[in-house]
């Protein structure tokens, strides 16, 4: 059995009101994952520090950064070229 695999998530010419929906959707996917685990650790072992806080920090300043590139391609009337992928090692 092949214990790494790729897939493609995203693949495509986009406008920016169409890839800002696609991105931002996905980070507050991720953020509101981290949320709900850090809530958790807090929950379960009254843990206040967490590597989710740490990630939601990360993931806010990536979405700043892609609002700004996302607004600058739809000022200029830009199209945007977005790739995504997964890769999953089985690790053993």
């Amino acid at each position: 059995m092949e214990t790494n695999k790729n897939f493609k998530l995203i693949d495509g010419v986009f406008n920016s009101k169409e890839a800002k929906k696609i991105i931002i959707s996905l980070i507050n996917n991720k953020i509101n994952y981290h949320n709900l685990e850090d809530f958790s650790n807090h929950i379960r072992f009254n843990n206040v520090l967490s590597n989710s806080q740490k990630r939601i920090s990360e993931l806010q300043s990536a979405q700043k950064m892609i609002e700004e590139l996302v607004d600058l391609a739809e000022k200029n009337q830009w199209k945007l070229k977005i790739e995504s992928s997964v890769e999953i090692n089985i690790q053993k």
